[in-house]
């Protein structure tokens, strides 16, 4: 199912309030609030199965703050974290078998110093070192 991203409902108006939006079946795929056509406040979506896919916050309808995402299983799949849409801080992937695999800094949505990658048993396989960006 495709979520509808339109600011206005079917008449025309700027959408306000909880919306929750169900795949054909029936069962929840997202809900969250809007509030004059921007999403606001913490949203999470679904898989078909009923578990969190996605979970974090928007800022006058841009992802902000800390995000995490999940697997079909329920496992985590990455966290991180948002400035108006833009990825900032640490952020963590994580193997299907939980284990981190990689994590890292990011700077206005730019990778930026030391990176580590790691295999399943938690080992330390690849170091990797990105510029700071500036401006």
């Amino acid at each position: 199912m495709k979520i509808d991203s339109s600011k206005t409902d079917v008449d025309g108006h700027l959408k306000n309030g909880v919306l929750k939006e169900c795949f054909k079946d029936g069962s929840v795929s997202c809900i969250g609030e809007f509030c004059n056509g921007e999403k606001v406040r913490e949203w999470k979506y679904y898989l078909k199965n009923g578990l969190l896919k996605a979970s974090g916050k928007y800022i006058n309808g841009k992802m902000t703050g800390e995000w995490t995402w999940c697997r079909e299983n329920g496992k985590l799949l990455q966290t991180g974290s948002f400035d108006e849409e833009k990825r900032v801080g640490r952020w963590r992937r994580y193997h299907a078998n939980g284990s981190l695999y990689d994590e890292g800094e990011y700077a206005n949505d730019k990778k930026i110093g030391e990176w580590r990658i790691y295999d399943t048993t938690g080992k330390l396989i690849k170091t990797t070192r990105h510029k700071s960006q500036m401006g």
